[in-house]
């Protein structure tokens, strides 16, 4: 992958100690692992070291601690979940610094997993205090970042090691490095962008940056309501920010000058009630009655996005058209999803979706595996998206 240090250009790493920072942060019930995804993506980066007679050490957060050690927030369980996953030992160290840690790490052989303790157990994770980053880098001869979804963060497991340890992405990052390069850094064009959810206000950012990249962007979910009433559309009880209606006007317009459509709702699914199976009607979009809720798009404007995909080399997704968590409201959402995964599956088109709501709204759908990727990052994706640089990103560069 030009420009990045991978595993490719690692060496070799027979008999070296190498800090591996995953994303291990997984949903628990009942003290077990719920949903091994995001063990499953880093599976490859561990098994690969591993089978080339590396000590892995793993480091990884869990959750959010408060004052210090937590049991409730201790990554031991997960030892044992990442252990079934990759289908060999992985071994526990009850600290990642310390007499514990390096305990553990001198009785690996080669080949060895060990996963360290929860590094927000200690405050000067986040800080990325460079006293617990020299602490922490005792324990590895190189650094390798396999986790994109925390890569946003500059903290000493994600960007401080890579300041003073040999770094390279694992392949987890790769893959999703190559495939943000395909949705946005270099995409074949058209591109279209749907950006979906409830508020203009947590994704302000991320509109201004794509009406400058992208030739078509489609909005729905709440965020579309507030430019229908910018435009002078009346959207009855639907969630709307009347307060950012000059903000919407704004991006209209700078994506008139920047040659990118805007793609708007022309009917809507309209109910009195936000419940799953409430009675509903199919309206145009300037018929919404005064005690109605847009609670998804219409057919018409299922339509007229599902051109606009066919028209497109790469679509970008952030976002559902409705609220897909209640049914008919997922209809939209569902529709268009499966029309991107034929097109994708036939090879006429890159598409690349994340974010929380988004890869439930896929699975929902059952074309998560259809798309070209689908990140699982959340935060991580969405400031890629509005164009920042990542801590945890730039310090992989070659």
């Amino acid at each position: 992958m030009a420009g990045f240090k991978t595993l490719d250009t690692i060496g070799s790493v027979q008999g070296k100690r190498v800090l591996v920072r995953v994303d291990l942060n997984v949903p628990v019930a009942d003290g077990k692992v719920s949903d091994a995804t995001r063990i499953e993506r880093v599976a490859p980066t561990i098994t690969e070291l591993s089978d080339k007679g590396a000590k892995v050490i793993l480091l990884a957060h869990f959750g959010r601690p408060k004052d210090g050690p937590d049991p409730k927030l201790s990554l031991e369980p997960i030892a044992k979940a990442t252990s079934e996953v990759i289908g060999r030992p992985v071994g526990f160290a009850a600290d990642c610094i310390g007499e514990k840690a390096s305990a553990a790490i001198a009785a690996m052989k080669d080949g060895d997993i060990v996963l360290l303790e929860n590094t927000r157990f200690h405050k000067a994770e986040e800080k990325n205090d460079p006293a617990f980053t020299r602490e922490l880098a005792a324990n590895g001869d190189l650094y390798v970042n396999d986790a994109f979804s925390a890569a946003h963060r500059a903290h000493t497991s994600t960007e401080g090691l890579a300041q003073v340890l040999p770094a390279f992405a694992g392949r987890t990052m790769q893959a999703e490095l190559e495939a943000l390069e395909k949705g946005l850094g270099n995409p074949a064009k058209p591109v279209v962008a749907i950006v979906g959810g409830a508020k203009i206000s947590s994704k302000l950012d991320l509109l201004m940056n794509l009406v400058r990249k992208v030739d078509a962007l489609v909005i729905g979910g709440g965020m579309a309501n507030t430019f229908l009433a910018a435009r002078g559309t009346k959207v009855g009880k639907s969630l709307c920010e009347h307060d950012l209606a000059q903000t919407a006007r704004q991006i209209m317009i700078e994506a008139a000058d920047a040659g990118c459509a805007i793609v708007l709702p022309v009917d809507g699914v309209v109910a009195k009630e936000f419940k799953a199976n409430a009675d509903n009607q199919t309206v145009a979009i300037e018929a919404v009655p005064e005690d109605g809720m847009i609670l998804d798009v219409g057919p018409k404007t299922v339509a007229a996005i599902n051109d606009w995909i066919d028209r497109a080399a790469t679509l970008v997704w952030n976002g559902p058209l409705g609220a897909f968590e209640l049914a008919p409201f997922d209809a939209a959402t569902v529709s268009t999803a499966k029309h991107a995964a034929a097109r994708t599956k036939a090879g006429k088109l890159v598409s690349v979706a994340g974010g929380g709501d988004t890869v439930a709204a896929l699975n929902h759908a059952g074309v998560a595996d259809d798309f070209t990727y689908v990140s699982t990052a959340g935060g991580a994706f969405l400031e890629w998206m509005e164009g920042k640089d990542l801590p945890g990103v730039e310090v992989l560069k070659a």
